[in-house]
């Protein structure tokens, strides 16, 4: 007679991945409380007993009390009952606080510390169901794309003139083509072969009536640009939210120059807007004192501290060579911010402050402002760039990786320069086209929509399972529980972000789910239509149905593989959710009630199993 039973070291596997889960998904079960987020600036100390004692007095003053407070080496973070006494705290604490401190609106998770402490935390809620804020930017990928040409043009100069080739004329049109213009027919020739092998990014065609040669950049070429450039403005982009603080955030391209940004329980527009999409960065350069005149070639003027100072334009460190930016205060005390180069300086740099010392340096802040106007009912995009002279100093030594600017009007603004100094400078102008505000109450109307889809999908199927397979089915409806709470602990545990497409996927888990453990009971039925004996038929149900379940799931799991590596962001949720599920349903669906299955019929003498036959 033939026996179904598991070792009890799988069964103790068996519990033991269902009561971490478990725990792993409890902290969901808790909501979020509204939060004031207090954050000192570089220029503050961080918040202590008596920054705690000022918070505290002017709170109570207004008659306001937090219901928890958590405190860290930066951050104060305040509980409010309600989001009117979060508003309410939050004007009152910055005109107590002042401008050294930034105040800012949150949620904040109620889990409790003991969860906490082991690391447990609650899924990561998308725009769509927790609110908060949405951007959408546009990039200018067609500057890059003549920056890209400015440069080759350059280049390809060097490289003619080193191969003795002679031309009368290098150009670039607004759309980015080179124009090179020869002596004569053999220059032709011997350029267009020339460049032909060594800038095979480049299609050249050649003009033989006006001793011409034309390049176009490759579609190839322009492909990867434009996709280089949109990867480094998102990390750029991601390392400005992440020092606005924000953990959440989802950072994705839309389109071909198009980039979105979700910032998930924001409600403050105010720090975010002032941040996202301004493109900025530094750049050094020498004073001019000789007797040159302010329209020579190589000198431009600037206005700075009532007077006018003549720049050279040679750029001697430009602000991508920064690693590090820290907002300070300078020895007269005045706002500044300290600088770090990368390895041991830039050696252009190093080189020119060793060669002019006792020689005024200036630094100029380059900031791209986007300027929109509306043609024929469209947005039309200009950029216009503003270059303005922050700071004039005399050389005292050679400046090596570590030194200070000084010369800021503000705290504020030095804090801000560090901020994208830090964050690194975008490859490209951005403007923002689009921004909105989703309020909280959106938010939770999705999420009681979302947890009632789920509740009426669940209680759906597992009525059916329950009636059609009686004790079959209920051992199915447990393992469909468990696998609902496997996927809410593997989100949680890996910092998924939760929104609707992502309950959507779970939801067709569900059904999928039980799929599964259909044609293992159907496989059984047959069995024992057949005469087969209980246990010989649960097995053979088992067994003969799992090559059947694999191939089915992984079909499946193609397609959300697919649809995450080239879907957007929604439909990556979607995707995530799905292959998280399609993974724990293979679990739940033949480990799993297998294990209950054998504990329950196993090792017993029977003549029929409750499956509804």
């Amino acid at each position: 007679m033939l026996l179904n039973r598991f070792p009890w070291w799988k069964n103790l596997a068996v519990a033991v991945v269902i009561l971490t889960a478990l725990l792993y998904a409890l902290p969901n079960l808790y909501g979020t409380d509204p939060a004031v987020q207090i954050s000192a600036t570089e220029t503050a100390t961080p918040p202590g007993s008596d920054t705690q004692q000022q918070i505290n007095a002017a709170l109570q003053k207004a008659g306001l009390m937090s219901i928890g407070e958590e405190t860290d080496e930066h951050h104060l973070l305040l509980r409010f009952a309600s989001t009117d006494q979060q508003f309410q705290a939050r004007e009152i604490l910055q005109q107590s606080l002042g401008k050294d401190w930034l105040v800012a609106l949150n949620l904040a998770t109620s889990t409790p510390a003991w969860l906490r402490a082991m690391g447990a935390a609650p899924m990561k809620l998308g725009l769509d169901l927790r609110g908060g804020l949405h951007f959408l930017l546009q990039v200018d990928v067609d500057s890059v794309t003549r920056q890209r040409a400015e440069g080759d043009l350059s280049e390809i100069g060097q490289s003619l003139r080193k191969a003795h080739i002679r031309y009368t004329s290098l150009s670039r049109s607004e759309s980015g083509n080179l124009r090179i213009t020869l002596r004569d027919t053999d220059a032709l020739n011997d350029a267009n072969r020339l460049l032909s092998s060594r800038y095979q990014v480049f299609v050249w065609t050649t003009d033989p009536r006006q001793l011409s040669l034309q390049g176009e950049l490759s579609p190839a070429a322009l492909q990867q640009v434009r996709n280089d450039t949109l990867e480094q403005a998102m990390n750029t982009l991601r390392n400005e939210v992440n020092e606005l603080g924000v953990t959440e955030a989802l950072v994705q391209q839309q389109g071909a120059s198009r980039i979105t940004i979700d910032l998930p329980g924001i409600q403050d527009t105010a720090e975010a807007e002032k941040i996202l999409g301004k493109t900025a960065t530094l750049e050094f350069h020498m004073v001019d004192t000789g007797d040159s005149t302010a329209s020579a070639t190589g000198i431009t003027p600037f206005p700075y501290n009532n007077r006018t100072v003549s720049l050279q334009n040679r750029v001697i460190l430009h602000g991508s060579s920064i690693t590090s930016a820290m907002a300070s205060a300078g020895e007269d005390g005045r706002p500044a911010v300290s600088i770090r180069l990368g390895g041991t300086g830039d050696t252009l740099f190093s080189r020119t402050t060793a060669e002019n010392i006792g020689k005024p340096m200036a630094v100029l802040y380059v900031e791209v402002k986007p300027n929109i106007t509306v043609v024929d009912g469209k947005k039309v995009i200009h950029y216009d760039t503003e270059r303005r002279v922050i700071s004039v100093a005399t050389i005292q030594s050679a400046l090596g990786n570590s030194f200070e600017i000084t010369g800021l009007t503000s705290s504020e603004e030095a804090r801000t320069l560090a901020l994208l100094l830090r964050a690194g400078a975008l490859p490209a102008p951005v403007a923002v086209i689009e921004s909105r505000q989703i309020g909280p109450n959106l938010g939770k109307q999705n999420i009681h929509q979302g947890v009632v889809s789920v509740e009426v999908g669940f209680i759906l199927v597992v009525l059916f399972m329950a009636l059609y397979y009686r004790l079959m089915g209920i051992i199915a409806n447990v393992a469909l529980l468990a696998n609902l709470i496997l996927i809410v602990a593997i989100l949680s545990l890996l910092g998924g972000t939760l929104t609707l497409p992502g309950i959507a996927g779970i939801v067709l888990t569900m059904g999928m789910a039980v799929d599964a453990n259909v044609l293992i009971f159907e496989r059984i039925r047959e069995e024992l239509r057949n005469g087969g004996g209980v246990q010989a038929s649960i097995h053979a149900g088992y067994d003969r149905a799992f090559m059947t379940i694999v191939d089915a799931n992984v079909t499946t799991l193609i397609v959300a593989i697919v649809l995450f590596s080239m879907g957007s962001g929604t439909i990556k949720n979607f995707a995530v959710t799905l292959t998280i599920g399609l993974v724990t349903s293979m679990f739940t669906a033949i480990t799993g009630t297998r294990a209950i299955v054998n504990l329950l019929y196993g090792q017993r003498s029977l003549k029929k199993i409750s499956i509804g036959i």
